[in-house]
């Protein structure tokens, strides 16, 4: 699977994408449907899980601070206050995903953001890089 992130392509990636050094992302299609299929977990500045999103479900969602929204082709996750758009994922091509917006911290508390034209953590930026992930994941951070 090729996944764009920002401006960046990773190709042949086995789906996960790797956050500070840990699987935070985890992209698949529904075996029957073709549906594109998220897991996802959101944390605070802290480290702490505040919403969990698995198989495009949410699952955990703590003080229903955020909203999930899906079709078979798009996910995304919304603060429920600002209307703000933490991920979004959508499907470009059966076997290419673009990461086009985000902004959510890592497991290890530290801020991600992607725009169209790059993913940043901390003072790391990359854009317009092509990378083969050679059938493991995207790392970022």
């Amino acid at each position: 699977m090729d996944i764009e992130v920002g401006s960046n392509l990773y190709r042949n990636s086995d789906g996960t994408i790797m956050i500070d050094g840990v699987p935070h992302i985890q992209i698949s299609r529904h075996p029957s449907t073709g549906a594109l299929l998220v897991n996802f977990a959101l944390f605070d500045e802290n480290g702490r899980m505040l919403a969990k999103v698995v198989d495009s479900a949410l699952m955990f969602n703590e003080r229903r601070a955020y909203s999930l929204s899906k079709t078979a082709r798009q996910v995304s996750i919304i603060e429920a206050a600002t209307g703000t758009v933490l991920l979004q994922l959508d499907m470009k091509e059966p076997d290419r995903i673009r990461f086009s917006k985000g902004m959510f911290y890592t497991m290890k508390g530290r801020l991600l953001e992607v725009s169209d034209k790059e993913w940043k953590i901390g003072k790391l930026a990359k854009s317009n890089q092509t990378v083969d992930a050679n059938g493991g994941s995207v790392v970022i951070g």
